[in-house]
């Protein structure tokens, strides 16, 4: 079996959840202040990515973190480009520990408009698609953002993350297609409803053999999702925290039948550079058990 059905057959068949560690250049301030890093002690993108990597090192060489009860892990693709032990970052998660590598391949959002956020044009996708299949990477991430249940908006993010996902499984990687409904959103139920019903008919026009996953923020419906679990075109449903404590999100996933946990925030929480590596292991670990325990509903 090729290491492609390998790590296919993990993620379809084993229980765990994907471990998000791929805040980019927006998000990565926010990220390392939480780990206790200021931003007064570094300056400049170069040195901001150097100490996220060190800090993603950590987290990923822990003894917790490993393929038992962890499926995937999202890279950003400066972590993607870094290596871990001596090994490129991919390679060292897949040989070492037996977690599938994937990789966060938008751009950012685009402003607002229609109650939604796009995604920024991607220009250059099919040249780091290429270099991600070289370095191992078996599927991609990619992030809209629902903000209103507006019927017009929610189709165009739809209608998007389908046709760029199209353009991954082309390149022979699995996408993530990640529609996330903001938290906030006054009506979250009723864009729920209208996601669904996108994602739906852009999941039975398909062709058979084409797979992907779907992430999606924790509904306010139990099970709403729970047939796209079934659906033949579809190798795993996985869950943002969106902004949800952890305990909240698990509380949340755990309602959710067949639904597994792509934490970012809720996976890091607590975590500081402060910590002992007794500490910092300790916490890791307790994080990764209340994760695995809440996706294996």
């Amino acid at each position: 079996m090729s290491t492609f059905e390998q790590q296919k057959t993990k993620i379809r068949t084993q229980p765990g959840f994907i471990a998000a560690l791929d805040q980019s250049g927006g998000s990565t301030p926010k990220a390392l202040k939480l780990y206790g890093v200021a931003e007064s002690t570094y300056s400049g993108e170069a040195q901001m990515m150097d100490l996220v990597h060190q800090m993603r090192t950590r987290i990923i060489t822990t003894p917790a973190f490993n393929g038992d009860r962890i499926l995937a892990a999202i890279l950003f693709e400066a972590t993607m480009d870094r290596d871990i032990q001596g090994k490129p970052t991919a390679e060292y998660l897949w040989t070492v520990k037996r977690v599938v590598p994937i990789l966060k391949v938008d751009k950012g959002l685009a402003d607002e408009a229609s109650g939604v956020q796009l995604m920024k044009p991607m220009p250059e996708l099919d040249k780091l698609l290429a270099r991600a299949k070289a370095k191992g990477i078996f599927g991609t991430k990619m992030r809209s953002v629902i903000k209103q249940a507006d019927a017009a908006g929610i189709k165009a993010v739809v209608d998007q993350q389908f046709q760029v996902g199209r353009q991954i499984i082309a390149a022979g990687l699995v996408p993530i297609i990640e529609p996330e409904v903001d938290i906030k959103c006054p009506d979250k139920a009723g864009a729920e409803d209208l996601l669904k019903a996108e994602i739906r008919r852009q999941l039975d026009a398909l062709p058979e053999g084409q797979l992907v996953m779907l992430k999606l923020t924790l509904p306010e419906k139990d099970d709403l999702y729970a047939d796209f679990v079934k659906h033949p075109r579809v190798l795993k449903v996985v869950a943002l925290s969106g902004g949800y404590s952890r305990a909240d999100a698990n509380k949340r996933l755990a309602r959710q039948h067949g639904m597994v946990a792509s934490f970012s925030r809720a996976l890091t929480e607590g975590l500081t550079a402060q910590q002992s590596d007794a500490e910092f292991d300790s916490a890791m670990n307790d994080a990764i058990q209340g994760i695995y325990d809440a996706s294996r509903t």
